[in-house]
């Protein structure tokens, strides 16, 4: 690839998926509830995560609502045994979406 050319010279340039772990961020803040309720989940519990499982599932579930990261099984995220949707499969499942305030309070 040459440097300095135009910028429709693309013949070298091939796109690649960002790897495994890594998700786009979420610039308009679609899950910022959901984050800060795990941010303070873990700050509440020294940092222990066991205690924020169900949370981290309704942020992740979020983020594959909105298209954030890519649509996983909760069983390769390990969190198939966790909250009352454990027999969904996939993580978009329009019953279980719980992103307004008044179904955590």
């Amino acid at each position: 690839m040459s440097f300095g050319g135009p910028p429709s010279n693309n013949s070298g340039f091939k796109v690649t998926p960002p790897d495994r772990g890594s998700f786009p961020l979420d610039h308009y803040a679609e899950c910022k509830e959901q984050m800060m309720l795990y941010v303070n989940c873990l700050k509440n519990n020294s940092s222990t995560s066991t205690a924020c499982r169900d949370i981290s599932k309704e942020y992740l579930n979020c983020r594959m609502n909105k298209g954030l990261m890519q649509l996983e099984d909760w069983e390769s995220l390990g969190l198939a045994n966790v909250g009352r949707d454990a027999s969904s499969g996939k993580g978009i499942n329009k019953n279980s979406i719980s992103t307004n305030s008044t179904s955590n309070a």
